[in-house]
């Protein structure tokens, strides 16, 4: 059995009273999508958040290749080699989608923080962007501001980005929220693509996606895990069923 990417044991973040996130404790692999689902307020957006280190845990540990990086700050979380994308896209709207990507992968740079030399002078950060945009499929649209681009395009602009910091684990946040059909299936043939060199966590509210891509799935109620497995043992878990109103098919 491979050894975990990164792993969370007995993690908790509490607001006030509220326990956001209680005591969960996953696992996630390379070449495997991991999708948390549960209804709104389950604590999928704060379990990703503690994972980023955008918010701080109460308790537990987070382990990114046996480190603990809990209580890190997001910045040394992401050059450990933590990416994430959000709820809503988090890219420059007034440039191209080539300097999106040419800033994130910059950011790897040691001289990352020097603004005396100009940006195209590195001449990798700039063979990076234009990679990590073949990847994804948007080499055609390099010259193009981020506000030209379609809403699916933005979407797929935002993984290249994170793809341009080399993560070894993608955080994805609802990446396919608000997109069509055509759109939809381009994403979902992305993750695929993008699985054999990363371990995700992909919380998703489109279920037919969730299905099609996970190979693990963890439902999330009031904070806790309710159930964990393969897909086809939580489409069938009767604890699930009765948490989600006695429907047939899982909803997040």
């Amino acid at each position: 059995m491979p050894e975990a990417v990164l792993r969370t044991e007995r993690l908790t973040k509490h607001f006030g009273g509220l326990a956001a996130v209680s005591e969960v404790s996953l696992e996630f692999f390379t070449d495997q999508i991991h999708a948390v689902i549960g209804p709104n307020g389950a604590g999928k957006t704060t379990l990703t958040n503690l994972l980023s280190g955008d918010l701080a845990s109460t308790s537990g540990h987070i382990y990114l290749d046996g480190e603990d990086i809990a209580g890190m700050r997001a910045d040394r979380i992401s050059q450990r080699g933590v990416g994430r994308s959000y709820q809503k896209t988090n890219i420059f709207l007034p440039f191209t989608a080539f300097e999106n990507c040419r800033l994130a992968a910059q950011s790897r740079l040691p001289s990352s923080m020097s603004f005396i030399r100009s940006a195209l002078g590195y001449r990798e950060v700039s063979q990076e962007a234009m990679r990590v945009l073949r990847e994804v499929g948007l080499e055609h649209r390099a010259g193009e501001t981020a506000a030209m681009l379609s809403h699916g395009e933005q979407r797929q602009l935002e993984i290249a980005m994170t793809l341009a910091t080399r993560p070894r684990i993608l955080l994805l946040d609802e990446p396919l929220a608000g997109m069509g059909g055509e759109e939809s299936t381009r994403m979902v043939e992305l993750l695929q693509k993008l699985k054999p060199a990363h371990a995700m966590l992909l919380v998703e509210h489109d279920m037919d996606a969730v299905f099609a891509l996970a190979d693990r799935l963890t439902v999330m109620v009031n904070g806790c895990v309710l159930e964990s497995g393969a897909p086809e043992q939580i489409r069938g878990s009767a604890a699930v069923q009765e948490a989600y109103l006695g429907t047939e098919e899982v909803a997040a």
